[in-house]
């Protein structure tokens, strides 16, 4: 078969595959042999469908091919074998002795024999091979693995393991440009033409009697490669060769169409999207052809103007479907100083916050809605409220008596949404019963009534404004399962039906000349809709199926979307506007009881979302969460926020009726500004008494005293309604409505049991040691700890009443986990293992982990405890393992001898070996952002290698205390921006810039912490670093600074009892990949315990303030944190 004929059943597979021909496909796969789909072969194995495994093995190899293909049947007849004897289905096994495993007796006679002894057993696991053999589903897993081990090392597999990259809807794309340039070569092309059969090719007849219409010539790069294609079925519209030209502009829109579900509720496409795919009304299309002023809203067409310059752009612009993104590097020179999270005022509000949104062009402006129905206008500079308006229905009369009549039934109404004009020059606000009001905004406190609209039955769950041809127009939706869009004096101009659920959002759009609208439902349904009453165009279902928000990135080039599904799982995902697919999902979350989370974008660069009490941010071209703000604290479980355009200010909702003001350095002076003005304003006519820090010339002191004022300092005079929030004024305040930050900062010292909640492992095992090594499972729901005896041990915790979440937690004690084979999981130890250094690392899906304690390294089943493999036996002995992130078949390997291997463990081969240490290493850590290895030695000293090529780029030792020997374990871990380093060494704790390979903040031991540091970690989400000490203590630190804001003491944690025999201390501790105040510390007695604060408190201590504490090392610029690996010690 040529090279062109394998190819095209590669495209027929794409295309069975996306219409969901599922057996047809694997049909395809294994009569032409040319793909090997694993993940097919892995569900019919575990599902026990021998026949279907044998059947599509056989399109590929047969027994007796090579050594591989007859270890690959050979498995998968002895599975099927023990599983019949399992079942004490004698006959079957007999069958499949004799038909089925004969064929091997030729080749071992002896384990053929070994194989028919089975039969005279009760139970196989007699033999002493098969004893370790567990149940079914383990036993199929097992297989499974050394399976796809084979399959990859067989040589009739090569190639044919990974599918082709392929652009969706290839096929049907090369049939849209065939379709196009038949039409180019008729003779009488018409402007419309109808296709309705690939069968023949296409040829338009001219009219009957008429003379045929002028060709349409189609740009070439139109016509070469057209933006995106709907399906074929789709062609039952016109076929206008001048819509190809438009198509770059709804590009968005129209892969959205061409990769839609389509259903019956999906109508035809109406949008120009492709000359061939993409069908335009009659009307559009003459309107492009002869432009015309429109007469009505809803038939404005595209001026020609509009349309020759959009043709300028088709020919001289990179090709339509190719979207340019920053690069992931460029993520390293973006600076998290960019993000407002620094609090710079608390405002008291009086009622739940429901809504925020700032100016478009004021930037400190702010409209909130609340759960009362009020709206409020604040100016956030001066902590002013200039306009309170509390709910009124305008016209009662005027409303339906649907309306009427559950307002008398329940007179309560909230806001559900607030939101600006685009000019700035109107506020709409949508509540949850009926009803839009529109308010018309003339400046300082003029906020007048301009419009109300009796606009759903039922709550209105959004609102938005957009602009259909060039005309400013009120997008609404609601629980009537309806989105409407209105004019500016209440006139319904669109009611999009089409959703079986009520409408949870609308995002309207614009892309060049095309306006569309995206809506999301609360089934989780997510439609596109264009200004014409023709139906969706797209029905796709958003991650998790429930409510979701979609908004673009400011420049209109990303579109995003966010939502929470009814189990409580969020979802934060980019979207590839071009093919109506997830290009990226962002991770970080924790699971919510109830609520749905919010977000926001800015500056086209950063995400930021409410959840867990915290903001938490993303960089947009990384999965992983940037970093995080408690935003000092008070914050409810999802806040709500909201950026300003700028992007120098964003406010978050407060669980006390109120709400917070961040604010980076330019959003600082601009408060300053704004705060100065109202001072001298305020000053003469009020009289009234001003501490001098209010006007000191630094920043600091004004923004000090910004963070500190959060309300009125006494009833002040209201002028026409505003409340002058003055700050500064030395009187009596309401400790309401003051910030914790009034409060002077104090060191938070845990010394009493009762101040946390701690919870210590069971062990009813006899072979307590030492925790050597302590991690958390990557689910959060099992802490893993290695002594120094080799042992590792298992503590899972289980779903319950107290525990629904089946997460680690402080509050109910674990289970120490057990196969029922009674294994436990122990590395090869040497006989003299005194000097034995035990390592440990856990792969992604907590599958696996690979361990080792002066000995070979062994790879263990988490489930069974089975040891897979073992593989570096000594010497040189290993000393500390790390999992490639982007291949978990390559190990990078510490030893003791100084080197690094770098392993492939599939092919049982050492890629290369790293030298440059002095002493054994002792920590290592991967960057995916920066394509480096940081290796840490006993040498005290840091290296950085090329992931690339494994070459090394430089070296550092670290600055020791004078006198100091460089001696002790280094340990190192990347926080989530991949670029910061936390580096942990018994004389300190630094934070390394690892792009420029230099240290920017340090601390070592002194005043209530001079002991010697035993082992420090990053908490999940960065914030903070956790440090334990040779004495006991355990230090929690202000991760951007190395400030410490909480000592726990051993008091609060270590019993008496154990303390008095010995010197207890932690050797090792680990964060809770998901709680961020929650660890783990193992102590030299063997214990295992997990550390919460208590339940009133949820976190240690408060943020320190920037003019407290000291520091003794070098500084930088702040750094941020967040961490998705764990710091392995």
């Amino acid at each position: 078969m040529s090279s062109l004929s394998r190819e095209l059943v590669f495209l027929i597979l794409q295309f069975l595959e996306e219409e969901k021909f599922k057996e047809t496909v694997h049909r395809l796969e294994q009569e032409s042999g040319f793909f090997f789909n694993m993940k097919y072969f892995e569900e019919k194995a575990l599902a026990g469908e021998w026949d279907e495994v044998e059947k599509y093995l056989s399109g590929f190899t047969k027994v007796d091919d090579n050594r591989y293909s007859m270890k690959i049947f050979f498995e998968i007849r002895k599975q099927k074998y023990l599983e019949a004897l399992d079942r004490h289905d004698r006959a079957k096994a007999v069958e499949i002795l004799v038909k089925d495993l004969k064929v091997f007796s030729t080749f071992n006679e002896e384990l053929y024999k070994e194989i028919t002894l089975l039969l005279t057993m009760e139970n196989f696991r007699q033999n002493e091979q098969l004893s370790k053999y567990g149940d079914t589903k383990s036993a199929r897993s097992i297989m499974l693995v050394e399976l796809k081990k084979l399959i990859e090392a067989n040589p009739l597999f090569r190639e044919k393991l990974v599918f082709p990259t392929l652009k969706a809807s290839r096929l049907r794309t090369l049939i849209n440009q065939s379709l196009n340039w038949q039409h180019q070569l008729c003779k009488n092309p018409r402007a419309n033409p109808d296709i309705k059969t690939l069968f023949t090719d296409h040829s338009c007849s001219p009219p009957n009697g008429a003379r045929a219409p002028t060709p349409v010539t189609l740009p070439v790069a139109a016509v070469a490669k057209p933006s995106t294609y709907a399906p074929l079925g789709a062609h039952g519209g016109p076929f206008p060769p001048a819509a190809a030209a438009a198509a770059a502009n709804a590009n968005a829109l129209a892969g959205w169409m061409a990769n839609a579900n389509h259903s019956s509720s999906v109508q035809p496409a109406v949008i120009a999207a492709s000359a061939s795919s993409l069908p335009v009304p009659q009307n559009q299309v003459s309107v492009l052809k002869h432009p015309r002023t429109p007469d009505t809203l809803g038939m404005t067409e595209y001026g020609s103007s509009d349309h020759e310059q959009l043709m300028k752009r088709l020919r001289s612009t990179q090709s339509v479907d190719e979207v340019t993104y920053p690069s992931p590097s460029q993520q390293a020179s973006c600076s998290l100083d960019d993000l407002p999270r620094t609090v710079a005022c608390t405002i008291h509000q009086g009622s739940n916050v429901t809504s925020m949104d700032f100016h478009p062009s004021h930037h400190t402006l702010l409209t909130v809605g609340c759960s009362n129905g009020e709206i409020s206008l604040w100016e956030v500079g001066m902590r002013e409220r200039l306009v309170s308006k509390p709910f009124k229905i305008w016209d009662l009369a005027a409303c339906s008596v649907t309306f009427q009549a559950s307002i008398v039934k329940d007179s309560s109404m909230s806001v559900s949404r607030v939101a600006w004009s685009p000019d700035g020059n109107l506020i709409g606000v949508a509540f949850t019963k009926h009803l839009v009001h529109l308010h018309a905004y003339q400046g300082s406190n003029d906020l007048r009534q301009h419009l109300e609209i009796d606009a759903h039955v039922g709550g209105v769950n959004d609102l938005a404004f957009s602009h259909p041809n060039k005309k400013l127009c009120v997008v609404t939706c609601g629980d009537d399962k309806l989105i409407k869009v209105w004019d500016l004096a209440g006139s319904k101009l669109f009611n999009f039906e089409g959703h079986e659920a009520p409408v949870y959002s609308v995002c309207p759009h614009q892309k060049e000349n095309i306006q569309f609208i995206f809506s999301t439902a609360v089934d989780g349904k997510i439609k596109a809709w264009l200004y014409d009453n023709m139906g969706s165009r797209v029905d796709y279902d958003a991650p998790g199926q429930w409510c979701t928000t979609m908004l673009y990135s400011a420049d209109g080039s990303r579109l995003f979307s966010c939502g929470t599904s009814m189990d409580g799982d969020s979802f934060l995902v980019e979207w590839n506007e071009s093919e109506g697919k997830i290009k990226r999902t962002y991770s970080g979350f924790r699971k919510n009881a109830n609520g749905v989370v919010q977000f926001d974008t800015t500056r086209n660069r950063f995400l930021a979302v409410g959840d867990d009490g915290q903001i938490k941010f993303w960089h947009m071209d990384n999965t992983n969460i940037l970093t995080s703000t408690e935003a000092e604290g008070g914050l409810p479980n999802l806040p709500r926020l909201r950026f300003n355009k700028e992007g120098n200010l964003l406010v978050v909702t407060t669980a006390d009726n109120g709400f917070k003001v961040l604010a980076n350095a330019n959003g600082l002076r601009t408060l300053r500004v704004m705060e100065a003005r109202s001072y001298e304003a305020s000053r003469t006519p009020l009289e009234m008494k001003v501490s001098s820090s209010a006007m000191g010339a630094s920043i600091g002191p004004v923004v000090s005293k910004v963070e500190r004022v959060d309300s009125p300092a006494r009833p002040t005079p209201s002028l026409n309604g505003v409340e002058l929030m003055t700050r500064g004024i030395e009187k009596p305040r309401n400790l309401e409505h003051v910030s914790d930050k009034t409060k002077p900062w104090e060191l938070t010292e845990i010394v009493d049991p009762t101040h946390c909640r701690t919870v210590t492992m069971p062990d009813n095992l006899e072979s307590a040691s030492k925790v050597a090594r302590l991690l958390y499972t990557n689910s959060g729901v099992g802490v893993l700890a290695l002594g120094t005896n080799g042992v590792q041990k298992l503590w899972k915790w289980n779903r319950s009443e107290q525990n629904p979440s089946g997460k680690a937690t402080a509050t109910i004690a674990p289970q120490l986990w057990q196969p029922n084979s009674g294994l436990l999981m122990t590395n090869d130890v040497p006989e003299n293992s005194e000097g034995a250094v035990p390592c440990i690392a856990l792969s992604k899906n907590d599958s696996y982990v690979m361990s080792a304690c002066g000995g070979k390294v062994s790879l263990f089943n988490m489930m069974t405890f089975k040891v897979m493999t073992t593989f570096m036996a000594p010497p040189p002995a290993s000393t500390f393992l790390a999992f490639h992130p982007q291949d978990n078949n390559i190990i990078a390997i510490g030893m003791d001898d100084s080197a690094i291997h770098i392993y492939n463990v599939r092919v049982d081969e050492v890629k290369t070996k790293l030298k440059g240490h002095q002493k054994r290493i002792s920590g290592l850590a991967f960057s995916t952002s920066l394509n480096i290895l940081v290796s840490s030695g006993a040498d005290a000293q840091l290296f950085f290698w090329n992931t690339d090529n494994w070459e090394k780029i430089k070296s550092v030792a670290l600055p020791l205390p004078s006198g100091k020997t460089p001696q002790g374990d280094t340990r190192v871990q990347f926080h989530s921006d991949q670029v910061r380093l936390l580096v942990c060494h018994e004389t300190q704790l630094a934070i390394y810039d690892a792009s420029k390979m230099e240290c920017i903040r340090q601390w070592m031991p002194q005043e209530v912490l001079s002991s010697s540091i035993s082992s420090a970690v990053y908490s999940c989400n960065s914030q903070l670093v956790y440090a334990t000490f040779t004495d006991g203590n355990i230090g929690v630190f202000d991760a951007d600074s190395l400030r410490l804001r909480c000592r726990i003491a051993p008091s609060a944690y270590i019993s008496p009892v154990s303390s008095n025999s010995q010197t207890v201390h932690p050797v090792v501790v680990a964060g809770h990949p998901q709680e961020a105040n929650q660890i783990a510390v193992g102590l030299t007695n063997g214990a295992v315990k997990v550390i919460e604060p208590s339940e009133p408190e949820r976190k240690w201590g408060l943020h320190v303030p920037v003019d407290n504490g000291t520091e003794n090392g070098r500084t930088a610029t702040s750094s941020t944190t967040n961490t998705s690996e764990q710091l392995q010690r």
